[in-house]
C-alpha cells in the first residue's frame, strides 16, 4: 500500500511527511512530491529515521511517478495565508494548483482516495470533484476535505475552558472549513463520557474562537506564516486513520464530503463519516442540535453553497 503526499516541501508538507514516516503502518510506501528541488532530500532526511515506512522523494513539474500505484493521495500543495488574507483570498492561486494535481491523479491513479488539506477546502474539494467528473473517474467515496484541525482545536479550547483532560474531550465539528461555516456542536461536547454544560456567553465565545483560530495563528506569527504544525499533526491523524481503514480497520472521522442525495445539507459538508476499504462507507447522523446551532447552521448554508458554486464554476465556467 502506498501514500502519496503532494506539497511535501511546504510548511505543512515537511512536518506531515515526518509524522507519516513515524505513524503509517509497517511496510507502507510513502511518496513525497513537490515542485521544489529539495523534495528528494526531504525524503532522504526522513529515511534515516528507523521505521519500516519506505520514503522516496520526487520533484519537478510532473507528479506522475509519485502517484503511480498510490492508494491514498494527500494534497497540501499551495500558498499559505498571510495577515489580512481570508481563505477565500487564496482561491485564485490554490485553485489552479489543486486542479492540475487532481488531473494527474485522474490519469495515473484514478482509484486512489484523495484527501485535500490545501485551503480553501470549501471550494477546492468541489473543484476536485468536477475535475474527476470530467475525467470520468469521480467516486464520491474517494474524495474528502480534511477538517480534522477544526475538531482538534475544539477539543483543545474546550478542555482549556473547562479544565478537563484534553484526551477525554470530544466535540463534533460540522459544516465547512473556514470562518462561520465551521460549526462546533458544543451541545454534544463530552469529557470522560459525560456531557459538558456551557453558559450562552461561553458558547458564543468558544464558537467564535474555534471559527477564527486560523486567524489567531496568522496574527501570532506576525506575518511569518499560518497554521502549519497543528495542521500537519491534524492531517497526520486523519491520513493515518483513513489509510488504516483502507486496510480494514474501523474508523470514524469528521470530513468534508459529498452529502447524501436528497439531504438538507449543502452538496459538500463536514459530516461524521465511517471510512472503510473503499473510502467513505457511511455518512453518520449528526445528532440533535441546539436552537443556537440550528440558527448557525441556517446561516452557514448559503455561505457554503456559494463556496461550492465558486469551485464548480472554476472548472465549468
Amino acid at each position: 500500500m502506498k501514500v502519496a503526499l503532494l506539497g511535501a516541501a511546504g510548511g505543512i508538507g515537511q512536518t506531515l511527511a515526518l509524522l507519516l514516516k513515524l505513524r503509517l503502518p509497517v511496510g507502507t510506501d510513502l511518496a513525497l512530491y513537490d515542485i521544489s528541488p529539495v523534495t528528494p532530500g526531504i525524503a532522504v532526511d526522513i529515511s534515516h529515521i528507523p521505521t519500516s515506512v519506505n520514503a522516496v522523494g520526487y520533484s519537478g513539474e510532473d507528479p506522475s511517478e509519485a502517484l503511480k500505484d498510490a492508494n491514498l493521495v494527500i494534497i497540501t500543495a499551495g500558498v499559505a495565508r498571510k495577515p489580512g488574507m481570508t481563505r477565500a483570498d487564496l482561491f485564485n492561486i490554490n485553485a489552479d494548483i489543486v486542479k492540475n494535481l487532481v488531473e494527474k491523479v485522474a490519469q495515473v491513479c484514478p482509484q486512489a482516495c484523495i484527501g485535500i488539506v490545501t485551503n480553501p477546502v470549501n471550494t477546492l474539494v468541489p473543484i476536485a470533484a468536477e475535475v474527476l467528473r470530467k475525467a470520468g473517474v469521480y467516486d464520491k467515496r474517494k474524495l474528502f476535505g480534511v477538517t480534522t484541525l477544526d475538531v482538534v482545536r475544539a477539543k483543545t479550547f474546550t478542555s482549556e475552558l473547562k479544565g478537563k483532560n484534553v484526551e477525554t474531550v470530544k466535540v463534533p465539528v460540522i459544516g465547512g472549513h473556514s470562518g462561520t461555516t465551521i460549526l462546533p456542536l458544543l451541545s454534544q461536547a463530552l469529557a470522560e463520557g459525560v456531557s459538558l454544560s456551557f453558559t450562552q456567553e461561553e458558547i458564543e465565545a468558544l464558537t467564535y474562537r474555534i471559527q477564527n483560530a486560523g486567524t489567531e495563528v496568522v496574527e501570532a506569527k506576525a506575518g511569518g506564516g499560518s497554521a502549519t504544525l497543528s495542521m500537519a499533526e491534524s492531517g497526520a491523524r486523519f491520513a493515518v486513520a483513513v489509510f488504516k481503514a483502507l486496510l480494514g480497520e474501523d474508523c470514524v472521522r469528521y470530513a468534508y464530503v459529498e452529502s447524501k442525495e436528497g439531504s438538507d445539507y449543502p452538496e459538500f459538508f463536514a459530516h461524521p463519516v465511517r471510512f472503510g476499504l473503499t473510502g467513505v462507507e457511511e455518512i453518520l447522523p449528526i445528532g440533535q442540535l441546539s436552537e443556537y446551532e440550528q440558527a448557525k447552521l441556517a446561516e452557514l448554508k448559503p455561505v457554503l453553497d456559494a463556496d461550492i458554486a465558486l469551485g464548480k464554476n472554476f472548472v465549468n465556467p
